[in-house]
């Protein structure tokens, strides 16, 4: 039997599905959060820049290295590879498609290995993750057959 694996994902939750073969339909394997890439900027950091003294007689600031809410979807798409990782692993799929908010695609594509990159056979740059299970089979089906 041939399982698929659709993950449908954006930068703050993700929904796991398989296939378990021709006219099965999809089942919903896992559901995952990530709260804080909802949050605002202002509270994902603990206070406001720093300052220095500037060149002359003025004061410059500190800006942080890396967005904060960008860090937030960037460990979530760790997280998100790490479970694909896991599946992989225990043979839980044969092949993976991948649907993604165009943005979180490219976090996604940076943190998957190179054996779970192996699997995806399509990647589609669409957010799906608010589709009703109905509605996100018909936008699928043109990839596997439900």
């Amino acid at each position: 039997m041939s399982v698929t694996w659709i993950m449908v994902a954006n930068a703050s939750q993700a929904k796991l599905f398989a296939n378990l073969g021709p006219k099965k339909g999809l089942r919903l394997v896992k559901e995952l959060e990530h709260p804080e890439s909802r949050e605002k900027t202002s509270n994902l950091v603990s206070d406001r820049p720093g300052s220095h003294p500037g060149p002359g007689s003025g004061f410059g600031s500190f800006s942080q290295a890396t967005d904060p809410k960008e860090h937030e979807a960037d460990r979530f798409a760790q997280e998100l590879s790490r479970e694909l990782e896991d599946g992989r692993v225990n043979n839980a799929y044969e092949r993976l498609i991948v649907v993604a908010s165009a943005h979180f695609m490219g976090l996604l594509n940076n943190r998957l290995s190179p054996h779970v990159r192996s699997k995806v056979s399509e990647s589609i740059e669409k957010d799906y993750t608010r589709l009703p299970m109905k509605e996100l089979a018909g936008h699928l089906e043109s990839y596997v057959y439900l």
